[in-house]
């Protein structure tokens, strides 16, 4: 069998590794977007349904809390994100400038730090050699700080990830205690959040290559914690207003 063909698992593992950085940046968007509309929304709605067996409290309350934490999600990813593109920025700006002002001094760094990863000292510094004659600043960024110049991180991609996952997430329990009978809606909000938060914990850790028991367990887990608290404050202030 040869090297890079589709049945190749080798080929298939160097073409994740050769966009990862923007894959982990959806990918945590989006999930903590979903999983946050789904608790959020679903702990706002529980906590109405608690106090109350109208369904138009509960239908606001949801919309309110799909809205508010839509915008919140997206507003807060594009501002942490945003930051820390501006933070690889400076570090790329100052490492171009010591390149251009000792670029000697910063060839032999490089070449210790290939050599503190067990090359030898003359292998060290033909690779060190190459790689600064290829693309000197890529070279430093990406032993140095982890960075690839080419594919910094993009808080618009962060922050409508963000939001679009908060909302699907949201939509889902809002619509179980909206549409569902009201001897019911509970258990069947219940029962899809508990659904959905098990797909969503399989899905991380089917991209993210990590073991899915465990993501699901303290997805679920959660939710379940957050859904009964909140119910339980919803039936008790319910009672005394």
């Amino acid at each position: 069998m040869e090297i890079g063909t589709d049945e190749n698992p080798q080929h298939w593992h160097e073409e994740i590794g050769e966009d990862v950085g923007n894959r982990l940046n959806w990918l945590r968007a989006g999930v903590l977007g979903a999983n946050d509309g789904i608790v959020s929304v679903a702990g706002i709605v529980m906590g109405v349904a608690g106090a109350t067996s109208d369904r138009s409290p509960v239908f606001v309350a949801g919309v309110a809390g799909l809205v508010a934490g839509a915008l919140s999600m997206g507003a807060g990813e594009y501002v942490s994100v945003n930051a820390q593109r501006d933070s690889e920025q400076a570090m790329l700006a100052l490492e171009a400038e010591e390149l251009e002002k000792m670029p000697e001094t910063e060839l032999r760094e490089l070449a210790k730090m290939y050599e503190r990863k067990g090359l030898s000292r003359e292998t060290a510094r033909r690779v060190a050699e190459e790689l600064t004659a290829h693309d000197a600043l890529s070279a430093h960024a990406e032993i140095e700080f982890g960075i690839d110049p080419d594919q910094l991180t993009n808080p618009w991609h962060a922050a409508f990830a963000s939001m679009i996952a908060f909302t699907i997430g949201a939509l889902l329990p809002l619509l179980a205690i909206t549409l569902s009978p009201l001897d019911a809606r509970v258990w069947l909000t219940v029962a899809t959040v508990v659904v959905a938060l098990a797909v969503a914990g399989f899905v991380q850790a089917r991209l993210g290559f990590s073991p899915w028991g465990r993501a699901v367990v303290r997805n679920v887990g959660g939710g379940l914690v957050a859904m009964v608290i909140t119910y339980a404050v919803g039936s008790v202030v319910g009672t005394h207003v």
